[in-house]
């Protein structure tokens, strides 16, 4: 009843293939791949998957640096709609200001000009705090990256080319422009004739 190896058993068909795939060097019924073959086919479906894992990795990876930048512009530039729109105020603070100090005015009304100077250099140095910065113009090189030129105008006291006034002032978040200065670009000394 039983050979060199053992007891003869009988195995039902799937077991057989099972344990005929084990064995390189044999065919399994059906004209199935020999063990070597699957063996070969299975490195294959293995380094496709190491591929989408490293892909999968590779996304992962630039999923996280594109939101902790996105977190990182978010808290730099978070209030810049808010500040866009308290520029107005400050161009009306600095109107009031400058208006005030023109007119001869009187005592009352010279003590409610130093409030109102005081409230616009307090709102000065919180926008300072958050990061906003005017943008220089008056005497600097017309740039029309921060500056937008309304008029030229001969200028005596400015060369060609450099901002020689300024009709708003620009403003700065960072290193974001906010709003650009309006301003009047010397074309130079005025020439006899002109």
């Amino acid at each position: 009843m039983s050979d060199d190896k053992g007891p003869k058993v009988d195995l039902p068909p799937e077991l057989q293939e099972e344990l005929d795939a084990g064995y390189p060097d044999t065919q399994r019924e059906g004209g199935a791949p020999a063990a070597g073959e699957r063996v070969a086919e299975l490195e294959r479906e293995l380094a496709e998957a190491g591929e989408r894992h490293l892909r999968l990795a590779a996304d992962f990876d630039n999923f996280k640096r594109r939101t902790l930048r996105e977190r990182q512009e978010a808290q730099r530039y978070g209030n810049e709609n808010l500040i866009k729109e308290l520029l107005a105020t400050v161009d009306n603070l600095e109107r009031a200001v400058d208006h005030g100090q023109k007119e001869a005015v009187s005592e009352e009304v010279r003590q409610i000009l130093e409030g109102v100077e005081l409230t616009y250099r307090s709102f000065l140095q919180t926008l300072e705090k958050f990061g906003v910065q005017e943008v220089p113009a008056v005497g600097k090189a017309f740039d029309p990256n921060v500056h937008e030129a309304v008029r030229q105008a001969p200028s005596d006291e400015h060369p060609s080319g450099v901002v020689a006034q300024v009709f708003q002032k620009g403003w700065m978040l960072q290193d974001r422009l906010l709003r650009p200065a309006m301003v009047s670009v010397s074309s130079g000394p005025e020439k006899p004739g002109d």
